[in-house]
């Protein structure tokens, strides 16, 4: 068990299977020190999802959960992509996240604080990272956010 297994455990956290994706793309992409993670949804390890949009039935901890959600879904393709050695992990140097929300809804960074709480939570100084938070008409699956992003590495 690596390090950030056991600190996802000791948050009564589990990280969910890495998911196949939804079209003509991979999960993942390295170049050279870089490695890019495609959009992720807020799908659970038992297969649960946040759906629906933020400021129409959603409320904002429903999306912080989303976004943790999603975030929990990097950090198993992060794993997947390193084979588990999450010692290659230099830094999260950016989170893109989307929030599925009304036109009036404003409060887009406080729910993709569920992402990058959890990043600073399990990775600590390499959690801390720039981010985007952006609200978006409609999201795949419905999903009440999507998030990926860009991760540097040792190679």
């Amino acid at each position: 068990m690596s390090d950030i297994d056991t600190i996802l455990e000791e948050l009564g956290l589990t990280l969910p299977a890495t998911k196949a994706p939804l079209g003509a793309y991979v999960p993942f992409v390295q170049s050279g020190n870089l490695l890019m993670i495609s959009g992720q949804g807020p799908v659970g390890a038992s297969g649960a999802t946040v759906t629906g949009r933020l400021g129409d039935g959603l409320e904002i901890e429903d999306g912080t959960r989303a976004a943790q959600m999603a975030g929990l879904n990097i950090i198993a393709q992060i794993k997947a992509a390193l084979n588990g050695d999450f010692g290659r992990l230099v830094r999260i140097v950016r989170l893109n996240g989307f929030v599925n929300a009304t036109a009036d809804f404003t409060h887009h960074p406080a729910v993709i604080n569920g992402a990058s709480e959890l990043m600073h939570d399990v990775f600590g100084k390499r959690g801390v990272h720039s981010r985007i938070a952006v609200g978006v008409a409609s999201l795949p699956m419905n999903w009440a956010v999507e998030i990926d992003a860009e991760i540097e590495i040792s190679v």
